[in-house]
């Protein structure tokens, strides 16, 4: 019975992925397409994450909020523990910030413009130098008051735990004098694990902490600020 209901399941957010995303292609690469800061599109995506949500009945919530200033362009900083943290992010940050993306995404047809045209940062994991290149040309190219989003771990946590922080989002903050907003994601992995194909209902928190200025840090002292911002991190987690 348990493996029939986690077929229907998994049937069931299929479908409505696939409907979502048909029905949402079109008005968001138009709205890409035409912004000259792709924050409409960003906001139409929204929908798409709403509708994620809403039809695996997931709840979620939001602490810290207060803390985010209007108009401040941030390196977000957060953990990774599940495909839902996206749409839980997108609806409940509040803010318009954009993507790190592999460039592989640029060569499929229209939808690779929209997402370059919706100011996208496209970077190729495989060489660290074009890497860092291609966030400042993409920073150069965001919106007044837009942010930036990395997943500090690099990819999804595999049990569960907050692992290691990658460099590439401190040093955009860093270089760039931005300040990090770092965020705790709480409960995704319990609705999704990583390699997990059935979901399960139930309620993801985000926790965002005290910002923090990249501007007293430089290259020397970047391994203070990675420090800092994950003890922020994994104060707000709830293992």
């Amino acid at each position: 019975m348990n493996f029939i209901f986690g077929i229907i399941k998994v049937v069931w957010l299929g479908f409505w992925l696939c409907s979502a995303t048909l029905i949402l292609f079109l008005p968001v690469t138009i709205a890409a397409l035409l912004s000259r800061t792709g924050n409409l599109a960003f906001t139409l995506s929204k929908i798409w994450a709403w509708t994620v949500l809403r039809v695996t009945f997931t709840r979620s919530s939001i602490k810290g909020k207060e803390k985010i200033e209007k108009d401040t362009s941030y390196v977000v900083i957060s953990n990774h523990q599940s495909h839902f943290d996206i749409p839980v992010l997108v609806t409940k940050l509040g803010i318009q910030f954009r993507w790190i993306i592999k460039k592989e995404l640029l060569k499929v047809p229209l939808f690779g413009y929209a997402l370059y045209a919706s100011r996208n940062i496209f970077i190729d994991r495989s060489n660290k130098e074009d890497t860092i290149k291609s966030i400042h040309k993409g920073i150069q190219r965001l919106p007044k008051g837009t942010s930036l989003l990395f997943f500090a771990e690099g990819t999804r946590s595999p049990d569960g735990k907050i692992h290691a922080f990658k460099k590439g989002g401190f040093v955009t903050a860093i270089e760039n004098k931005m300040r990090i907003l770092p965020v705790t994601v709480n409960g995704s992995r319990e609705v999704l694990p990583k390699g997990g194909v059935v979901f399960h209902s139930g309620a993801i928190e985000l926790i965002i902490g005290e910002p923090i200025e990249a501007s007293d840090y430089t290259g020397d002292t970047m391994e203070d600020l990675i420090q800092r911002t994950r003890d922020v991190v994994v104060s707000n987690f709830n293992s």
